[in-house]
């Protein structure tokens, strides 16, 4: 008599035997798993696993999503590892929260056919960034969420990447910056002609750069502008907006849907501390001879103090 904890099956059914399924069934379902799965749990299983986790199609897709596995796993050389797995054939890669410029190098140093790349939180330099562009010809898809990259390194790379389709830009909103920055929207316009899918999640331009991806990305389909607080769209504007692109959301749309934090930041609020663009943009100061002063809480400038 079976044990209440025993599985139930039909009389006379079959046990199945997951390791002796066909490989391409097999690597159908081990697909959906992610790349520390795949290395640290599937490919141990049996030999046939193993065998199928080898194969470079299983590579062409490779996930590192952000769950606290950096904090016991060595995500860089387990990155590195599965980038040699696909053997040249990684489409997309999805890089949170440990990426270096040295990674991503290495990157586009081992595969010429990404089509989606994905950096989130990511130790990324706008010079990092720049130097690789060249070798993503076939990129598609770009997301660059929460890291800190100057207009000039998208502008290097919408020049080095003309099949550039979609673009994912998202940052934070801070109560307490007022600036306004059309330098991030003018480069997109500038050089991303073929853009269809844009989101610019708290971005700090104003209709002037909004205009100009308007008519310099004629194929836009599908608009992102929430938190984009520094938008006055006046009726004729937003009506125009509604026309042209099929799926808009406007700055004060819900962000229920937005996959990270939409917490409007307050100036003294817990980690309040703006992006590294933030500080550059709005606490550099220059003097009358054009010398800049780092931002240390306040400039001295003919004998006074300004907290800034």
């Amino acid at each position: 008599m079976s044990s209440p904890s025993s599985p139930k099956r039909p009389c006379g059914a079959p046990i199945r035997n997951w390791t002796e399924l066909p490989e391409d069934v097999t690597a159908a379902i081990l697909s959906r798993l992610g790349a520390i799965d795949i290395l640290e749990t599937a490919q141990k299983v049996c030999k046939t696993w193993y065998k199928v986790c080898k194969d470079p199609l299983m590579w062409r897709i490779v996930d590192f999503r952000d769950d606290d596995l950096h904090k016991v796993h060595d995500l860089g050389k387990m990155c590195r590892y599965a980038v040699d797995r696909s053997d040249g054939k990684l489409a997309s890669i999805n890089l949170d929260s440990f990426a270096t410029d040295e990674l991503l190098n290495y990157i586009t140093d081992s595969s010429s056919e990404i089509r989606c790349l994905r950096l989130v939180r990511c130790d990324i330099t706008s010079e990092g960034l720049s130097a690789v562009s060249s070798r993503l010809p076939l990129l598609e898809e770009l997301e660059i969420s929460h890291c800190s990259l100057s207009h000039e390194t998208l502008e290097v790379v919408g020049a080095s990447c003309p099949l550039l389709k979609s673009l994912k830009l998202n940052s934070r909103w801070y109560s307490f910056a007022h600036e306004e920055c059309n330098k991030h929207a003018l480069a997109i316009a500038g050089t991303m002609h073929n853009l269809r899918h844009l989101q610019i999640f708290a971005n700090k331009l104003t209709n002037d750069g909004l205009r100009a991806i308007l008519d310099g990305c004629p194929p836009l389909e599908s608009l992102d502008l929430r938190q984009c607080y520094n938008l006055n769209l006046e009726e004729d504007f937003e009506k125009r907006l509604v026309e042209r692109i099929k799926l808009l959301r406007l700055p004060d749309d819900s962000t229920d849907d937005y996959e990270f934090d939409a917490t409007v930041l307050e100036y003294g609020s817990d980690n309040a501390e703006p992006e590294v663009d933030f500080f550059d943009e709005m606490f550099m100061v220059d003097d009358a001879d054009g010398e800049v002063f780092p931002w240390n809480g306040f400039v001295e400038f003919e004998d006074f103090y300004y907290f800034l």
